[in-house]
């Protein structure tokens, strides 16, 4: 029987679907959804009435000054989730980013297709449809072997005892405002050589406070003297830990060292509640120095080298990347 594909951009319409991947599931459809300048699409794979796979795009408004679709970006959090261990996974893939690419080329600049664990996964498909792949770095703490203090690099210990003998404190956000001004204090600092794009605050807001039951999201608070001066928002997902976003205003509480306390708080939060791996995402590419990927790597994480696909508007740039990078 034919594949059949449905394709969803409004939550009301969403049938009862499936899955165990936050970054491909209803509840962050629900978010994007109610996140100003973000449009999800959900596309549902039915072999008959059997549902077998589905996929989660977003379109991420650029800038909203500059008129068309040329800052628009379409990103991807891992290549979809699949229920039928007998279908052709690539296969079946192939057919979604057909139908995906068609569907939001026209809005957007470029398509990003990330956190796809295995590199070579799919690799004839997204080549068919013109899709380039960039080496990128993934750098991730492992939590079920030892204590993660145990990881820790000599200098990065001292940092952290510092920054609580020097009166930091942390906490869990528990309320709408402190998520505000968490938001707002990480607006103001956040360096665009670590990620460019920032959300809106609703992101945050729906992120933490959506079915909190099953702890999607929890983000982590830095304070000084009743001051928020750092924190992290950090998701789960599968067993693993994902630091979103993290942030400190190292400049005015140097000696607080809240971008390490926000980071660590994260960490052992993760550790003490069993998570089996701590992965920070926007680390940067492989192929050029970054600050921030130093910074983390002192947690005691390590590097993996992974794959990011990409796809642009038009053909002759496509043409150009592909000569580069292959």
């Amino acid at each position: 029987m034919p594949i059949r594909l449905l394709t969803y951009t409004k939550g009301a319409k969403l049938p009862d679907i499936p899955g165990s991947s936050l970054f491909q599931s209803v509840e962050l459809f629900h978010v994007y959804e109610n996140t100003p300048g973000y449009t999800p699409i959900l596309m549902v794979a039915y072999d008959g009435n059997r549902l077998v796979a589905k996929l989660l795009a977003v379109i991420q408004r650029g800038n909203r000054w500059l008129p068309g679709p040329w800052t628009n970006r379409c990103q991807v959090y891992e290549p979809g989730e699949y229920f039928d261990d007998n279908i052709d996974k690539a296969q079946l893939f192939g057919m979604m980013l057909n139908h995906l690419t068609n569907l939001v080329l026209p809005n957007i600049f470029i398509i990003e297709f990330r956190n796809i664990t295995k590199p070579l996964f799919a690799y004839k498909e997204f080549r068919n449809n013109l899709y380039f792949p960039v080496n990128w770095m993934r750098v991730y703490n492992s939590l079920h072997s030892k204590d993660p203090e145990e990881r820790l690099y000599a200098s990065r210990k001292r940092q952290i005892q510092k920054g609580f003998a020097n009166g930091a404190t942390v906490k869990t956000a528990n309320s709408i405002e402190e998520v505000k001004s968490f938001v707002a204090m990480l607006k103001r600092i956040y360096s665009s050589k670590i990620l460019r794009h920032f959300p809106d605050i609703n992101f945050f807001i729906q992120l933490v406070k959506l079915h909190p039951e099953k702890e999607n999201a929890r983000l982590f608070i830095v304070y000084h003297k009743e001051k928020i001066i750092g924190g992290s928002l950090c998701a789960f997902s599968n067993g693993t830990a994902y630091l979103w976003f993290s942030g400190g205003m190292r400049k005015t509480h140097k000696i607080q060292y809240p971008g390490v306390l926000a980071v660590w708080a994260a960490i052992h939060y993760s550790y003490k509640h069993n998570y089996q791996h701590f992965e920070f995402m926007n680390v940067g590419v492989p192929f050029r120095l970054h600050g921030y990927r130093e910074f983390i790597l002192r947690f005691g994480g390590k590097e993996r080298s992974t794959r990011r696909w990409f796809r642009f508007r038009w053909k002759w740039l496509n043409k150009l990347a592909t000569w580069f990078y292959l």
